[in-house]
């Protein structure tokens, strides 16, 4: 059986809990067999490292229980917090106080088409200032899951191209660094 080793295609099926400080364990997020989460070990970026160096060695069909310290998991980021002009929230011409509110979490929309929700900070006369970090920054969590699927990754999944490989679009070159061209490496 194939092990999860860098540069290896995984998928996992796993169930994230907030662990709240008494231990109780809130389901917060659940990925089922038939919708794996899929990676490139040791490539694709921004996968919890506990939870990373957990998975390292497991074979298709083991199962993972990988509690995360807050510290360990979804990093606060300063620039995820972003001061947006009042007149992007109006609706037929006028604010929507109704929805736009301190605390209110509002799905939206990037540049690039991408969805994400911010939570509303602050409401000024002029501007809604927003923050779009993880919501379960600053939590203690726990996945528990298993490995569905281990094999070694295809060349176009290492080295995914702009329209073609994963993304479809962008710059052309899929070691850019730049995510706003979609050249992330996202490995899909």
């Amino acid at each position: 059986m194939e092990k999860i080793l860098p540069g290896k295609y995984v998928e996992i099926s796993y169930d994230l809990y907030e662990v709240a400080p008494d231990g109780t364990e809130t389901l917060v997020h659940n990925v089922v067999d038939e919708e794996p989460e899929r990676f490139i070990f040791g490539v694709t970026k921004g996968l919890i490292l506990p939870l990373e160096r957990a998975l390292e060695g497991l074979e298709p069909g083991q199962t993972f229980d990988v509690p995360v310290a807050a510290g360990e998991g979804f990093p606060y980021n300063p620039d995820d917090v972003a001061r947006l002009d009042k007149d992007i929230f109006m609706v037929d011409g006028k604010f929507d106080a109704e929805t736009i509110k301190k605390d209110a979490y509002i799905p939206m929309m990037t540049g690039d088409g991408f969805r994400i929700t911010g939570k509303v900070l602050e409401v000024t006369p002029d501007h809604v200032v927003m923050d779009f970090n993880h919501p379960l920054v600053g939590k203690d969590l726990c996945f528990k899951g298993k490995v569905v699927t281990v094999r070694d990754a295809k060349p176009e999944e290492l080295h995914p191209t702009c329209g073609g490989g994963c993304c479809g679009g962008g710059c052309g070159d899929s070691d850019c660094g730049d995510s706003s061209c979609g050249c992330d490496g996202c490995g899909k």
